[in-house]
């Protein structure tokens, strides 16, 4: 029986349309990449939880998230030993592609957050490590043309597979 959770990510996306990730690559999950956010707290909504998220892996304080949901999906995952089936809001920010502002080795170290980096839409369309959701370059394709959408695009349950996109690694 897997445990339900509730999670907010934000697509930060600068103005040539490249969308900011992490990599995470730990024995339980993985390796993938992943937008800002996580875990929802008792009583947050998505947005408060992805304008949390984002301020505690990134440090920036100034970001300012769209109206709207991008998309809502749920995948399986083992965290701490434990399973989970956890329900996904994605949301949308722009920003100028910049660094994660303060020291947040401790916040990373907790998080299993390897590394980051921006990714242009051609290099996340021919990424060859999953992406969380696998979706995502064809989602933000459609996010940069017009943002998020009236209604969410709901993904429904999304299996994490050892699949890898586009290759061989």
């Amino acid at each position: 029986m897997r445990i339900p959770g509730r999670a907010a990510r934000v697509a930060v996306l600068d103005p040539a349309g490249s969308v900011f990730l992490f990599r995470y690559d730990n024995p339980e999950v993985g390796v993938h990449w992943a937008m800002p956010g996580g875990g929802m707290e008792p009583g947050e909504s998505p947005r408060e939880a992805a304008e949390r998220e984002v301020r505690e892996e990134t440090g920036w304080t100034d970001l300012v998230i769209a109206d709207g949901v991008l998309c809502l999906w749920e995948h399986d995952f083992t965290r701490a030993g434990v399973p989970v089936r956890r329900h996904e809001h994605i949301h949308l920010a722009y920003a100028p592609g910049r660094e994660p502002a303060g020291d947040l080795t401790a916040a990373h170290a907790e998080d299993g957050i390897e590394r980051w980096r921006w990714w242009s839409p051609a290099e996340l369309a021919a990424d060859h490590e999953p992406l969380w959701p696998p979706q995502l370059p064809e989602l933000l394709a459609g996010a940069r043309r017009s943002g998020a959408p009236a209604t969410p695009v709901d993904l429904g349950f999304v299996p994490n597979g050892p699949a890898v996109r586009g290759g061989t690694a």
